[in-house]
């Protein structure tokens, strides 16, 4: 097992935010077998919050960081290093169990990549945005990029779902919103728009991002449109938002 680069925690203070946070990184790269082309790829870089409000807040939002990160029982939000390392751990055990016994691939097919990239993306009034982007690959003909933000009260550390975020009744207005800005977010590319899935009921899922200039919605591959489409951004500025925000 080689590590390529050491764990890493650097105090910075994250942009856009009230926040100051630390880093966590580490870079592995993993062969299937002495002499085998075949390896796992191993990159996690993780901001998380050490100052800018109180201990338990800052408990609360690195814990739920660690969640949406890597998706683990029993999280320690004041060990972001064994966690990672929890979720490292596992992650070569699957990688060697199911593909120890095989035979070498051609291309590199039994390599597997796990990218996870963690950082502040952007603040509201008393709200911290926080985005997690991923790159999973399995094997195959490509891999899968994800982004997921989660939105932190920075007071108390909670997850604001979308549905507490706006007032109610503002799914079909603010859904309508997003359609008015479909467009301009995919450069009107009338071949992309002509690929969306059902259009006409695009509207909020859940993924959104505040951010100083309005929030934004995050469609997965293969959510609204075909895989070759990427993630798609979707930004709507406050000005049009606020009839639907909760006051």
């Amino acid at each position: 097992m080689k590590r390529l680069l050491p764990f890493a925690a650097l105090l910075l203070l994250a942009a856009g935010c009230g926040l100051k946070s630390a880093n966590f990184t580490d870079d592995q790269a993993i062969p299937l077998g002495e002499g085998r082309a075949d390896s796992l790829i191993l990159s996690v870089s993780l901001d998380y919050p050490v100052k800018g409000t109180g201990e338990e807040a800052l408990a609360a939002i690195t814990s739920g960081i660690l969640n949406a990160a890597f998706d683990l029982e029993d999280i320690d939000p004041t060990s972001v290093d064994e966690t990672a390392t929890r979720y490292e751990d596992n992650l070569k055990d699957e990688y060697f169990n199911e593909n120890g016994d095989l035979p070498a691939g051609e291309g590199g097919i039994l390599s597997w990549e796990d990218r996870i990239n963690g950082y502040f993306s952007g603040s509201y009034k008393g709200y911290e945005s926080y985005m997690v982007e991923y790159y999973n690959f399995r094997g195959g003909a490509h891999g899968i990029n994800t982004m997921t933000p989660v939105v932190f009260h920075r007071k108390t550390g909670r997850i604001v779902p979308e549905d507490e975020f706006f007032a109610d009744g503002y799914r079909d207005p603010v859904g309508a919103l997003i359609r008015s800005h479909i467009p301009e977010a995919l450069e009107n590319d009338e071949e992309i728009l002509s690929d969306l899935d059902d259009p006409e009921h695009i509207g909020p899922n859940g993924s959104y991002e505040v951010t100083k200039g309005g929030v934004t919605w995050y469609y997965q591959p293969y959510e609204i449109a075909p895989y070759y489409v990427g993630v798609i951004i979707v930004s709507v500025p406050w000005k049009e938002l606020k009839p639907y925000l909760r006051k």
